[in-house]
């Protein structure tokens, strides 16, 4: 049985010395591919660079990448190669919401330095939405049990978990993982048509899914 987690701060460029990120350790794709090694799945491990968490739990297989765009490539070619094997995606990567359309000196005028001098006055970035992988992990992964995740600290727990239900449906997800400040100390999983159930830490998450992939994976054997 084959399992995907991925996990860490993707990274946006600015120049090749440079580039935007998110706060993300990768912690939680490590407990993941521990859990699911635990009952008999092999976990592809598909890792930021810029995670600062870097255990590779026994019995999972460590991929990196850097972007969006890495990160999709890679998971593309895995669909066309072992596509039908993949029983479960877990898709926990602090992925970027924008990367860098053009990067402007303080007249305005493109810069193009491999290397942005150091000494500017003031810096322009121009942002463009960036791609997003979620809503692609279905029809990559068919056969799989998809579970993504939903970060929110604006708005009270209900709204979180609103939004939570609308990824859950814009995506045809299985489920969705819910924290954040909105939602608040610990972690919900929603799926489909049921209450959230909460969760009070990342191993305990960790665990359910590996449990819920599992089912799965026997039940479509």
């Amino acid at each position: 049985m084959l399992a995907v987690v991925t996990t860490g701060p993707a990274a946006a460029p600015i120049d090749e010395v440079r580039h935007i990120s998110n706060f993300a350790t990768g912690e939680i794709g490590a407990l993941l591919a521990d859990a699911l090694a635990a009952r008999g799945f092999e976990p592809l491990l598909f890792r930021a660079r810029g995670a600062t968490h870097c255990t590779v739990p026994h019995g999972a297989l460590l991929h990196e990448f850097t972007t969006n765009h890495d990160l999709a490539r890679q998971l593309e070619a895995l669909d066309s190669t072992r596509g039908p094997d993949i029983h479960a995606v877990f898709h926990a990567a602090a992925l970027s919401d924008y990367s860098v359309a053009a990067v402007r000196g303080p007249d305005g005028a493109p810069i193009n330095a491999r290397k942005i001098p150091s000494d500017l006055p003031q810096l322009h970035l121009v942002l463009e939405p960036a791609p997003k992988i979620l809503r692609h992990l279905r029809d990559w992964f068919p056969r799989a049990w998809i579970a993504g995740w939903k970060y929110e600290l604006e708005a009270s727990r209900e709204d979180a978990i609103e939004a939570a239900r609308a990824q859950l449906k814009s995506n045809h997800t299985d489920a969705t993982i819910i924290n954040g400040a909105a939602y608040g100390p610990g972690f919900g999983l929603l799926e489909t048509d049921q209450p959230p159930i909460h969760f009070a830490t990342k191993r305990e998450v960790a665990q359910f899914l590996a449990s819920r992939a599992s089912t799965f994976a026997k039940s479509h054997k």
